[in-house]
């Protein structure tokens, strides 16, 4: 398995057919995908399994107990790829926001990079108007905040939208990523800055959701704050990665 997309879900089974449509247009060589779904109650793991009739053997489900949050998600997603062989890991958001057109250009930064990471805020990169100024003022003060306290080299520290060598996933401590919320994006990209890996930013325009409703709250917005010192303060307990 050349690339897999890891692919969480939470009531997501008016969007997941036609992500999967678009991402298998794509014409990308040996490209699955992996829906990971929270027992979603609108049954988007049901419709996930039911697409394999038009893609065989390349739309995997991974069916969780219950909804625990981003990261949760992730991390069993990430052991998931590991144990279906994928080369590379591309994680992108079920809702369309993330546009599946821009996938080979991760994939392409992966030939010099270990990270890929897709941004906004680099040039070329940015949000659809129908976010609106506020919410444009928010996220990317949430941004400047979070790279502050954890010196990060990116531009984009909340990007759902990533694409990492194996390599990176087997070594980076994935049972050791505690964090449940956005902020989960930030913990993951501050342990590969620590450990050494090559990250590379590469420009995307964010989409509103197609359908559906935004999996965002305050709580999430709260831990996103506390958990970035906290983060910090636990930089010596990560260790530099050792490449040959």
């Amino acid at each position: 398995m050349q690339s897999l997309i890891v692919v969480p879900t939470y009531n997501e089974a008016r969007n997941v057919p036609e992500l999967a449509a678009q991402l298998f247009a794509l014409g990308l060589p040996d490209l699955h995908i992996l829906v990971v779904d929270d027992n979603s109650p609108d049954g988007t793991a049901d419709v996930a399994e039911g697409l394999n009739g038009t893609f065989p053997g390349r739309l995997h489900v991974l069916r969780r107990a219950a909804k625990e949050g981003l990261g949760k998600a992730y991390v069993a997603g990430f052991k998931e790829a590991l144990r279906l062989g994928a080369g590379n890991v591309i994680q992108m958001d079920a809702d369309l926001s993330h546009p599946p057109s821009a996938v080979p250009r991760l994939l392409e930064a992966l030939e010099t990079s270990d990270v890929a990471v897709g941004s906004r805020y680099i040039e070329g990169g940015g949000a659809v108007e129908e976010w609106g100024l506020l919410r444009k003022l928010i996220s990317r003060g949430g941004d400047i905040y979070v790279r502050a306290v954890l010196g990060l080299p990116i531009q984009d520290t909340k990007s759902g939208f990533k694409a990492f060598r194996r390599e990176v996933l087997e070594n980076v401590g994935l049972d050791q990523l505690a964090s449940a919320g956005y902020i989960f994006q930030a913990e993951f990209v501050f342990r590969c800055h620590k450990m050494g890996y090559r990250m590379r930013e590469v420009p995307f325009v964010f989409q509103e959701r197609r359908a559906g409703k935004s999996k965002m709250s305050v709580g999430i917005l709260v831990e996103a704050l506390w958990r970035s010192v906290w983060l910090r303060m636990k930089t010596r307990a990560i260790p530099r990665q050792v490449k040959t």
